[in-house]
């Protein structure tokens, strides 16, 4: 496994649609080989997800999750691996939160995104998988799989006064203590790719 070089926002890689990996490809060496690289990446940039394309890959796939997850904790995302994933769903019910991004780093926006989605794909074998989720799953599931279609989460901001480097999200817009434990997204925590 290798840890892979991120690469931030104007790289023209992050703006591209991502090509589709052939379904017989993903059992093979080198898609099982940038998977483990992908979360290797992630692991060490303490990010929750991350997409090919932010690794210079422009395939469609993600990783996201805790490759170890702690049973006790409940909120734990599990390790997933998402091939060619694509909307089943889509809640119209929105709900915003504050959102990071390893492509941009030290920045945190306030981001409007749908509170419930399934999405259909495949698995890191090649095998159908479908997901539903919402909160903070849907989130990140939404934030990654933007990255395959060349979005960033600036894209979808409603207000880009609510854009802020990260000293300034602690100092202005952080909620309060009791807020925060009632919040199911952090921030300051892991970040989607």
């Amino acid at each position: 496994m290798a840890i892979l070089k991120v690469c931030r926002m104007g790289n023209p890689v992050l703006r591209r649609i991502a090509a589709e990996i052939p379904p017989t490809r993903v059992p093979h060496p080198e898609v099982q080989r940038l998977i483990d690289d992908l979360v290797e990446t992630m692991t060490d940039e303490a990010g929750i997800g991350l997409a090919a394309p932010q690794v210079h890959q422009s395939v469609r796939l993600v990783v996201l999750g805790d490759p170890a997850p702690d049973p006790e904790d409940v909120a734990a995302i599990p390790l997933t691996v998402l091939v060619n994933p694509r909307w089943v769903h889509r809640s119209v019910e929105i709900d915003e939160a504050w959102e990071g991004c390893l492509s941009l780093p030290g920045l945190r926006g306030l981001v409007p995104r749908s509170k419930q989605v399934t999405v259909a794909g495949l698995d890191r074998w090649g095998e159908p998988v479908e997901l539903a989720a919402e909160g903070y799953l849907a989130r990140v599931l939404q934030h990654e799989i933007d990255h395959l279609d060349g979005i960033l989460y600036l894209d979808r901001m409603a207000d880009l006064t609510r854009l802020t480097f990260l000293e300034e999200y602690h100092r202005y817009w952080r909620p309060e203590p009791e807020e925060e434990a009632d919040s199911e997204d952090d921030p300051d925590g892991e970040e989607p790719g």
